[in-house]
This record gives structure tokens, sequence and C-alpha cells, in this order.
């Protein structure tokens, strides 16, 4: 296609080009400096000011060892809070209660809980302000960050108000139990303790990594109000309405989600999520756990719970009319009402499609060519997540036990490496289009996308359109710019302006992004990378010598520059982040016995076994039969079946009411150590019309066919009482699995090697046990 026969702007020179991309390059670099975690405060700090120091000596007391529901650790942690949480005035209470959930695939889960419950009253209350996290741990690890650390942030933010003026508002501490087996502490709360009745503000605190800035993430509905408060009291404000949008999109689940289920509570949910590596395993020890990160999220807790303890709940105890855009640039949050999404957006489409008009008329680039160039503007905002997917599809090809991990244990080079297979993919398209089509089409081009996609994020994300509309506003008032006058200085100030815009507004979103899903999920970070690179094709355009110029050498350094930096960056991730013992090769192995035959197999939920799993198992099948954490094909092999007893099942009664069958059954663990009991009930041509386990009453969607499938967590040691009501007649069977932890003294098993532990998943060093009773 010849180029177009009219005259361009004029072409600043290429050193000024070099000096807009670096202070552009500048910007970003100070942006993503500036998301980073204070540094932690000493335990000598003013005594109402937020000290990771001091909060940290509770995280070292909580995140000793594994804290299951029901374990001896889990009494002892449950009754040091409570003496701290007393020590500092709160009338303190330990719920003990069964809470149950329906997760999202449609299981059942319960659990036996001990909830610390405490209130330091207010002056005058308007409300309440909860401030809530888990004591518990996963069965695989510690959890000094996923929550011991949660924990201490609300110990030592509430020992910080209790030094200060008393509160206008109540605030009541919720410290719960059972989160990573099933949220069942929140839900027992919700559902039966007195203070939850009348809802409130809840403040939740969670880790899903062991550094980085803690984000306000997730958001009640109608949530511009409290937006408004956390922007003006947080010191640290780091919060996306973007992520409020995906993380209602996402199954994810937490204590925080059983609040919002409930319906009398608004709130926010608050976690840091670097240092995923660590996540759920064996490494989440305190010594792991950033402190500049537990003072981040102190300081916001703190600061948060203060404004609100002094406002007037009313109003923001309920949803509002509408949710808040809000986005981090430079230490503040930037934020606006709802109701000015689809003017922004509508404002980007009209000055992007005056843009278009005015460079038609003015002759640089006619309509046609413009088309042209919006239609290949979409070439890489496809290609570069791909590429940036298939980066680490070659990681996990070099170093396989990658493939077992969210992200790498020491990211850093490779996020670089990510960013720049992105600018690769974004320049080449460039340097090979902008002779032939014009960089004006395609600059005007990848503007329409943008803009394009503002319009399709307002109505389906409306907290998100924020990512396309300003930078596509901001590249079509200075496009119009530059277009209106030849100043080479206009060009370039045009440039720069519009693409610090870009920056400012994408970039947090890349930085934070990259941590938050993960380099096995590279391309949705590199999705937002790519709007960005395309966002800043007026100041890369300066990079490259003048479209009328001949220098295929000179335009190819310009990607080739970068294809080096990526392939620098993967060379030097690869150097730096190696395997050893503490930061080791993830593996899950289980295994499993049919009491009632004798089978018994080892068992890995590994997309592919690493070498130690592989000396157990070979082979990949789905299981015949149903056992929790262990769904769909798994790899399998034979394993010597171990002298391990199957659950006792003692029928306590069974009798005929008004047609129904009335059956209550004890089941009791035969092994020690057993902290999961599956009960799989099926009857034959009958209906479970209803169910109580431990004493609570099971959720109605389990009820109404002819099998109830229920995983209960800290089963009694005198046995798990269970009662259910039949119709229709028919034989009743009910298997029981019971779980325990740990794998060693079982026959065949080989501990691990140094650089390879437990993965953080619950199909993770579990022994599963079943056996089969006739019902009648």
């Amino acid at each position: 296609m010849p180029a177009d026969r009219s005259r361009p702007p004029r072409r600043p020179s290429r050193v000024a080009g070099f000096v807009v991309v670096a202070v552009l390059l500048g910007l970003a670099g100070w942006i993503a400096a500036d998301l980073r975690p204070p540094e932690p405060l000493a335990v000598d700090a003013p005594a109402e000011q937020f000290s990771a120091g001091r909060a940290f000596a509770h995280v070292e007391e909580i995140a000793t060892g594994v804290r299951v529901p029901g374990s001896a650790a889990t009494d002892r942690v449950v009754d040091d809070l409570v003496d701290t949480l007393s020590a500092l005035g709160l009338d303190t209470r330990v719920q003990n209660a069964v809470g149950a959930v329906r997760t999202a695939s449609g299981e059942t889960r319960m659990a036996r809980v001990q909830n610390v419950v405490g209130v330091l009253p207010g002056a005058d209350s308007t409300g309440r302000i909860f401030l809530t996290a888990h004591h518990d741990s996963v069965e695989t690890g510690p959890g000094a960050a996923d929550d011991a650390a949660g924990v201490a942030a609300v110990l030592e933010s509430v020992r910080a108000l209790t030094a200060g003026p008393l509160l206008r508002n109540d605030v009541v501490v919720v410290l719960t139990d059972a989160e990573e087996a099933c949220s069942c502490g929140a839900e027992a709360f919700v559902d039966s303790h007195p203070l939850a009745a009348a809802g409130g503000v809840v403040l939740n605190l969670e880790a899903r990594g062991t550094r980085g800035p803690p984000i306000m993430f997730e958001t009640s509905s109608g949530n511009a109000g409290l937006a408004e408060a956390y922007a003006a009291a947080a010191p640290h404000p780091v919060a996306t309405s973007f992520a409020v949008e995906v993380y209602r999109a996402m199954p994810n689940f937490t204590d925080f989600s059983v609040f919002l289920a409930d319906g009398g509570f608004t709130g926010l949910n608050t976690a840091f999520i670097d240092g995923a590596a660590g996540y759920h395993t064996p490494q989440d020890v305190p010594e792991r756990l950033d402190r500049g990160s537990l003072q981040a999220m102190g300081d916001n807790a703190l600061a948060t719970a203060r404004a609100l303890g002094n406002a007037d709940l009313t109003a923001l105890a309920r949803p509002e009319a509408d949710d808040a855009t809000y986005f981090p640039v430079l230490g503040e949050l930037v934020r606006y009402p709802g109701r000015l999404v689809w003017p922004v957006a509508g404002g980007a489409l009209a000055a992007v499609a005056l843009l278009v008009l005015v460079v038609a008329r003015r002759g640089i680039s006619s309509l046609r060519r413009t088309i042209v160039g919006t239609l290949l503007a979409a070439v890489p905002l496809v290609l570069a997540p791909l590429a940036a997917q298939g980066t680490w599809l070659l990681l996990v090809a070099i170093r396989p036990g990658y493939g077992q991990l969210l992200d790498p244990w020491r990211p850093g080079w490779f996020r670089l490496a990510c960013v720049a297979v992105v600018a690769t993919v974004v320049l080449t398209w460039f340097a090979l289009l902008r002779r032939r089509v014009g960089a004006v089409p395609l600059v005007v081009g990848g503007l329409v996308w943008l803009a394009a996609l503002a319009g399709v994020l307002a109505a389906v994300a409306p907290g998100g359109s924020y990512l396309a509309a300003w930078p596509a506003l901001a590249g079509a008032l200075t496009g119009l710019l530059a277009a209106a006058t030849p100043s080479r200085v206009v060009r370039l100030l045009a440039a720069l302006v519009g693409g610090a815009v870009a920056v400012a507004v994408l970039a947090p979103t890349v930085v934070l992004f990259l941590p938050a899903l993960g380099l096995s999920s590279a391309a949705a970070p590199a999705a937002v990378a790519a709007l960005l690179l395309v966002a800043l094709l007026p100041a890369l355009d300066l990079l490259f010598p003048d479209e009328t110029e001949h220098r295929p050498r000179a335009v190819a350094a310009v990607p080739a520059a970068v294809l080096g930096l990526a392939v620098a960056c993967t060379g030097a991730g690869l150097a730096v982040d190696r395997f050893d013992a503490t930061h080791p090769v993830p593996s899950r192995l289980a295994y499993v016995l049919d009491a009632g035959t004798g089978q018994a197999s080892w068992v890995s939920t590994e997309g592919s076994p690493g070498d130690w799993t592989a000396g157990y198992v070979g082979s990949r099948f789905e299981l015949p039969v149903d056992y929790p954490y262990l769904g769909g094909d798994v790899w399998s092999g034979r394993a010597e079946a171990a002298d391990l007893a199957p659950a006792d099942v003692e029928t306590v009664s069974d009798t005929l009411v008004g047609g129904r069958r009335e059956l209550t059954v004890r089941v009791t663990p035969q092994r020690s150590g057993v902290r999961v009991v599956v009960l799989d009930l099926r009857v034959d041509g009958g209906t479970v019309v209803g169910a109580r386990i431990g004493g609570r009453a099971v959720p109605e969607e389990e009820l109404g066919g002819d099998r109830v499938w229920i995983v209960f967590h800290a089963p009694p040691e005198d046995g798990l009482q269970a009662s259910v009501s039949l119709e229709g007649g028919g034989a009743a069977e009910l298997r029981v699995i019971d779980v325990s932890d740990g794998l060693a003294g079982l026959p065949g098993f080989e501990p691990r090697p140094d650089g390879v532990d437990a993965a953080g998943a619950h199909s993770t060093d579990v022994v599963l046990v079943a056996g089969t009773t006739p019902l009648g």
C-alpha cells in the first residue's frame, strides 16, 4: 500500500524521541517503586501508631505450626487471642458453633469452629465496624502470612485504637476459624451470633502471598461511600475498581464473601498478594513474611477503622446507588462516581472519532488508510498476550518444576521479560507496517480499539472502563493538537502528555496484576501491557527514522534491542531463580485406601508429575469412586495396603415417623489425627429430605435427591452424629472417608529429597481411608 502523499506534521529528532521515551520509562519506574510497601516501624513506635515490630511478635506466636480446626494448636491460639483482647479491655468470648457452607461447585462443607469475638464499645454508636481475619491455617503450612499477619494486624490496630481517644462507633473483632476449610467460621458468626444480627461495615484482612502492597481488591456493591472513606483515610491506598470487577467474576471465596452473601453487611477486603510461591506451603513461615507489607496493611486498617469509627455509619452500612471508579496514581487514589463512567467512555469515543475525521480532512491519513490501520492494530493486542503466555510455557519446558507454581519464587526478572516480550511484539508489528501503511493510521487505529474497549467495559465491567477510556481520550486530544500544527515541539509535548496519562493509568495495573495472576496466567497482565504499548505508539514512533527514509537496519534495531532485553531478562531470571531447600519444587501426593476391597493407591493432582512424584504414580485416569480433593483425572500408582482402620458407623436410632424414615448414626474415626470426615449417603429409590450433622442443619440445596455428600471438618473425638430424614423407602448405604495428614510411616513411602516439598494444596500429603456400611 503506497504512502499518503500529503505532508504529515513535522517530525522531532530521534534524540528528542529517545528523551521522551526515557521520561515515560522513568515515570513507569517511579509508579512501580511508589507501590512498594513502606519501611516497618519498630516496637518502640508511638502507642497510637501501628507498629509492624509489635505486630510481628503476634505472627511469631501464632504461626508456630499448622492450625487446622479442632487441633490442639488451634486451642492454644484461641486461648492466647482471648487473653490478648481481654487485656486490651475488650469483652471477649469464644463462639463454639458448627458452620455450613454450600460452595460454588455444589459441595456442602461443614466444620466445628471456635471464633474469637471481642467488642470495643463506642461512645455514641451509629453502627458497628467489624475487624476480621482468620486464625486458622491450611494443613500444609503454618500460615504466617495467610493469615497470622491479618490477625496480628487486627490485634495491633485494636491496641492502637485503645491507646487513643474513644471512638464514636462500636468495633467488633471477629477472628474466625476454618476459613481455609470452608469459611465455616464466618458462616457460623453471620448465621447465629447476636452481634451479627444488625450488620455493619466489615474490614477483612487476608493474604495470598508473603509480600507486596496490600491491595483493597474487593468491596460490597454500591461502594462509592466506602471507597471515598478508604481513599481519604488510608496512608498507603492501593486499590483499583477493575480488581473489584475481576474478583466478582471469579469463583474465589473468602470470609468476606460470607458476610456479603448475608446481605446485611458492606465492607472492604484487603490482601497482599505477591510471593505466591510460598502461599499455603510449609514455607509460609514468619521469616518469609515482609514486615513492610504488614506495616502497610496495619497502617491502612488502623486509619480506616479510625475514620469509620468516628463517622456516621447509617449510610455506609448500606449499599449506595452505584460503585465508584478508582485507581492508584503516585500515592493517591484517583476516584469519581460511577455515573461518570459512560460520559468518560463516550468522550473517548467522540474524541477518537473526531481525530479520525481531522487526520482525514488535513490529508494526514485517508479514511481508508485509517480503517486498514485499525484492523491491523488488533494484531498486537492478540499476539502479545499469546507471546507472553508462550514465554511461560517455554520456561516450564526448560524448568518443569515451574508447572506446579502460580509464580516463580523470585519472579522479578521474569516479569520484566514478560513486559519486554509484549513490547517486542508491538514494536515488531509497528516496524513492519509503519512505512507501508503509515505511522498515523496505526496510531489512530490503536486509539480506536482503546475507545471501543472503553465502551465495552462501561457496559459489562464499569469499574474497568477507565483503563481504556483515559488513555484513549488523552491520546485523541493530544493527537488533535499535534495534527493542528506542524510544530515539532507540539508533537513532542503531545506524545509526552498522552503517553504520561497512559502510563499513569495502565502501568499500576500491569505492576499489580503480574503478581496477582502470576506468570502462569501471564496472558492477562500482558493484555493490559499491550494496551499500554499501543497507547504509547506516538512516543515510540519517535524512536524510528522518518517513514520516507528507507533504513531497514535502523528500523529493525528498535524491536531487536527490546527482544535482546527480553532474552537477557529471561536468562537472568533462570540464573537467579533456582530451586533449593528454601525455594523447593512443589509436589502433590496422596494415599488412598478402600478398606472394603483392600485396594490402595498413590494419587497425585500434579499436571505433570515431577521426578519425585513420578516414583509413585505413572498412569492418568479418573478414580472409580469419589474422594475429596481428588476430582477429575489424576495420576495414580499401585500402593501397598496399610493397616488403617476405617471409621466406625453405629446406628443410634432407625424409626418411621409419619411415613418418613428417621435415621441417626454416629461416625467415629478409628485412626488418630483424622481432621475431616466425608459422609456419602445414598438411598436406592428414595429421597433425602432432611439432615442434621453435628447438631447443625444441612443446607437445603444439598437435599431433595437420593444422595448427600457432606465434608465435615473437625469431627468430635467421641464421634460425629448425623441424622437424616428419608422418603420413598429403599436401602440406604453410607460411605465414610476419613482424612488425616502426613505420609510418613506408610509402606513404600520415602521422604522428599532436599529441594522438593509439599505444594500448597488440599490434595497434598493426605491419607484417605474409605469404608462402606449398609444401613438397611
